[in-house]
């Protein structure tokens, strides 16, 4: 019951992102996909993972992996990253129409331009207002850890 509530309030108050990741998730659809928490996840080639309402897409591995070969296991890092990813969506179904301009551009940038300055001040990519709301809402609705406050560089 659930995941029939979250999918028909991602395809409504949630549309335009959604509309978004079906468009992208067609371009791969020959790709991996598996339903969690009501969400489509599509395994992708890109290093970078991205919500976009009702679809989420994740890499295979993480570009952050070898930082933390032998302290975390890969298939854990990529667990958590998706439990991330997972708490995008979560705020897409808060903010609906306004996620994009709330949570998906301050994201990206934070994502691609913050990069510089999480790699040389040591900044976890939880410490940006849109990530760890993410990382939040993720363990909060799964009960599974998200990268939390992980350094990503």
């Amino acid at each position: 019951m659930k995941s029939i509530i979250y999918k028909a309030w991602q395809c409504t108050w949630g549309f335009l992102q959604t509309l978004f990741g079906f468009i992208i998730f067609l371009k791969h659809a020959q790709n991996k996909h598996f339903w969690y928490h009501g969400a489509l996840i599509t395994v992708w080639e890109s290093k970078s993972s991205v919500s976009l309402g009702l679809f989420v897409f994740v890499t295979e591995e993480p570009f952050f992996a070898p930082k933390y070969e032998g302290q975390i296991p890969i298939e854990e890092l990529s667990n958590r990253l998706l439990v991330h990813e997972y708490g995008h969506t979560i705020q897409s179904l808060i903010l609906g129409p306004l996620y994009l301009l709330v949570i998906g551009l301050p994201s990206t940038l934070w994502g691609f331009v913050g990069v510089k300055k999480r790699k040389n001040e040591k900044v976890p990519y939880g410490a940006f207002f849109t990530e760890g709301w993410a990382n939040h809402l993720g363990e909060w609705v799964t009960g599974e850890k998200s990268i939390d406050m992980l350094v990503l560089d």
